[in-house]
This record gives C-alpha cells, sequence and structure tokens, in this order.
C-alpha cells in the first residue's frame, strides 16, 4: 500500500494538516489536478459549449465532448452517446423513474427494490408508484448485510418491470452479484438500473459484462467535482424514451405547431450545461485511472478490513455488514449515539459520518437508529485506521465513566 500513502496524500489540498478524512463515500477529496482543469475551464478556456462558431467556443465543446468519450471509455461503454450528462447519480434515477418508467410501467405493474437502497433509489420509485399504481417489493438482505440473490431469483415475476439495486452499498460495503442480478430481471422481462455511487470510484466497470439497463454514477464520490452525474444506457433505449425536460439544446426543430427532439444523450441534457464540472470530472477519471482501479479497490478494502480486525478489540462496538467490503465499515458503541461518536472523533481529527446515512429503511433492519461510518479513498492509510481505533477508545472511555 506504499504507492498510496504520503505521495497520494499530498495530491489533495483538503487533507492538509494532517486530518484524517474518513468521509470518502459521502464525498471523495479532490486532486489539485482536478482543481486545476475546472480552474481552466473557468478562467482562461470558459466559453459555451455546442452554440459558438468563435474558435474557443468550438476548443471548449471538443473539450466538452472528448470528456463524454472519456466517460464511456471508463465505464466500458460501447459508444458516447450512452452516455448522458446529469446533475449527479439522483438526477439520473430521476430522470429514468420519469421518462422510461412512466412510459412503460401501469397500474398494477411491479417494481423490486432492496432493504439497503439509498433514498435516491427509493424515492422515486415511490412517486414513479404513486403516479401510475404501480407496487413496490422489496429484496431482503443475507446474514451479513448483502442483497439475497436467492429470494430475488424466486420471487421475481412477469409483473416486475425494473429492479433497482445499489451495486456496492453505501453503508455496508456490500457488492452485488451485478451479472446474477441482471440474469434473474431479465428472465422475467425486467429491467435492471444499478446505483453505482460506490462502485465507480474502486470498481473496474464494463457496461457489456455488467449486462444491466441502466447504470448511474455521481462524479463527487469519484474525486471529481459535485454538480455532475452520468446516466448510462443503450444507445435504441435512450433513443426511445421520452424528454424529461424541454429547453435549449434537447430540440431537433421547434415550432408552435411542435417540436422535435434531438437523439440521445442531447435529448435528456436541456439548457446550457455543466461545463466545468464535466472537464473536472475527466480530470478526475484520468486520475483514478493513472492509479488503477484493481489497486484501488484492493487498498481501500484492506484498509476496511485493518478497521474491522481492529474494532473487535473494542468489546462495546458491533460492527455491520460483510466481512469483505468495499472501503467501508459502518459499526455502533453500545450506550452512545452515533452523534456522539463523531464529535469526539473530531476533536481527535478524524471526519466519519454519523447518522442514517440517507437509508433509513436498512437502519429499521440493523435495528438502529443510526450508526457511525468510516469510508476509506485512494488517499487514506494505516495512520487513518490507528487514529480511528484511539479515538474511538477514548469514546468508550468517557462513556463508561
Amino acid at each position: 500500500m506504499e504507492k498510496f500513502q504520503t505521495r497520494r496524500r499530498d495530491d489533495f489540498p483538503g487533507l492538509a494538516g494532517g486530518w484524517h478524512y474518513l468521509d470518502t463515500a459521502a464525498t471523495a477529496q479532490k486532486p489539485q489536478a482536478v482543481l486545476d482543469a475546472m480552474n481552466r475551464a473557468m478562467g482562461k478556456d470558459y466559453a459555451t459549449v455546442h452554440r459558438g462558431v468563435y474558435k474557443r467556443s468550438a476548443d471548449m465543446t471538443l473539450a466538452f465532448e472528448a470528456a463524454r468519450r472519456g466517460v464511456a471509455e471508463f465505464i466500458g461503454a460501447a459508444s458516447e452517446n450512452e452516455c448522458v450528462f446529469v446533475r449527479g447519480a439522483t438526477e439520473g434515477i430521476n430522470l429514468v423513474a420519469n421518462s422510461w418508467g412512466d412510459a412503460n410501467i401501469g397500474a398494477g405493474e411491479r417494481i423490486m427494490l432492496s432493504q439497503l437502497e439509498h433514498h435516491s433509489n427509493i424515492v422515486p420509485w415511490q412517486m414513479l408508484a404513486e403516479r401510475t399504481g404501480a407496487q413496490i417489493d422489496i429484496c431482503p438482505l443475507t446474514e451479513d448485510g448483502c442483497i439475497d440473490l436467492d429470494w430475488l431469483e424466486a420471487n421475481l415475476t412477469e409483473q416486475h418491470k425494473m429492479v433497482a439495486l445499489a451495486h456496492v452499498s453505501n453503508v455496508l460495503g456490500s457488492i452485488l452479484g451485478a451479472n446474477r442480478a441482471a440474469k434473474a430481471a431479465h428472465k422475467v422481462g425486467a429491467k435492471l438500473l444499478l446505483d453505482g455511487c460506490q462502485a465507480a470510484p474502486r470498481m473496474r466497470l464494463n457496461m457489456t459484462e455488467l449486462d444491466c439497463d441502466f447504470y448511474v454514477f455521481s462524479g463527487h464520490k469519484l474525486y471529481g467535482p459535485t454538480g455532475v452525474g452520468v446516466l448510462w444506457a443503450r444507445e435504441d433505449t435512450l433513443n426511445a424514451m421520452p424528454p424529461w425536460q424541454g429547453g435549449g439544446a434537447m430540440i431537433d426543430k421547434v415550432s408552435f405547431e411542435g417540436t422535435t427532439y434531438a437523439p440521445a444523450p442531447g435529448r435528456f441534457e436541456a439548457g446550457t450545461p455543466m461545463i466545468a464540472e464535466v472537464i473536472g470530472l475527466q480530470a478526475a477519471i484520468d486520475y483514478v485511472d493513472a492509479i488503477g482501479l484493481e489497486d484501488i479497490f484492493a487498498h481501500e478494502s484492506g484498509l476496511a478490513k485493518q478497521a474491522r480486525d481492529a474494532l473487535r478489540g473494542i468489546n462495546s462496538i458491533t460492527l455491520h455488514g460483510p466481512e469483505e467490503s468495499a472501503g467501508i465499515v459502518s459499526f455502533t458503541m453500545q450506550g452512545v449515539h452515533p452523534h456522539d461518536i463523531g464529535t469526539i472523533l473530531d476533536e481527535e481529527g478524524v471526519a466519519v459520518r454519523a447518522g442514517h446515512h440517507c437509508a433509513q429503511p436498512l437502519m429499521e433492519h440493523l435495528g438502529e437508529p443510526a450508526t457511525a461510518r468510516a469510508s476509506f479513498g485512494i488517499y487514506s492509510d494505516e495512520s487513518d485506521v490507528t487514529a480511528l481505533v484511539a479515538g474511538l477508545e477514548r469514546v468508550s472511555r468517557i462513556f463508561a465513566q
């Protein structure tokens, strides 16, 4: 893990001063390369895209569309036309629910979610169900906190039109058997949407191999800026979907008699896009690619294992989720609210997430109002694990008095 330590931490201005940042699953710190790229995009290179005929606008348009090609290569898409820029995974899921969902899911038909989904992969489907009269089913978890694919296979029916699951849990770090989920969904004629927010920063993706129908992820968890994300779907699927928002750029021709729409991805990118954010996302992808997703996964999951092993030495701590997790460790301490844990750890220079993690149904399943969560990134190292354990030992001493 030497290659990830001091040298990598030095790339991230937000970590100056020896801060132990263990909230990467919420949002990742940004490397200087991303900040520099966005500064150039907002400064000397700035111009609109897809509209101006002057050279700087043309150059920015080329850079913007080069970033789309970079995203396509990063996720193993067949074409850049399969990649829609959205504000984040939340908007991507809402887009699918409002466009594909409204056109394809009706009264009495069913949507399958799981017990561990983020609210962003629950609420849009609930809103769709309220509009259409569709029904929602919930796939339970295995004892160690993974989506129960045995149950999924046994309970999917031809009434299910959409299966929407987290590729990696933002709370437990558990990893979905995506290929098996895809086969189960497609066997009954359903589509599969994967929430890839926690997978994209640490797992090599290939849309053909995953065999899902929709994939979404956010830039800010991938060491890029907020306000940008990606929705992937096959080009024929996107072109068959009605536009979700209307405005400039998503049109073919507008008249008061009627409007025709641009092909994908343009039909889903109404208005002036997030220009600097897209450039920043490409810089983040370049940064991550240069390290290697396989090495990143091994590094982060190794630190998570070290943390789990160390936390077992504190008797009052209960660990949640599987032994092998994607760089995420959630835990509770007997008699101590996670918010108190987070506050005391902050005094020790350690930042963790404390709360329900936008996954209240999962908290109910765990029988906890909230958990504390340590999540690792490229810049994390063994000193972060040491500081976490020392801080939690102090928490234990304080509340034992």
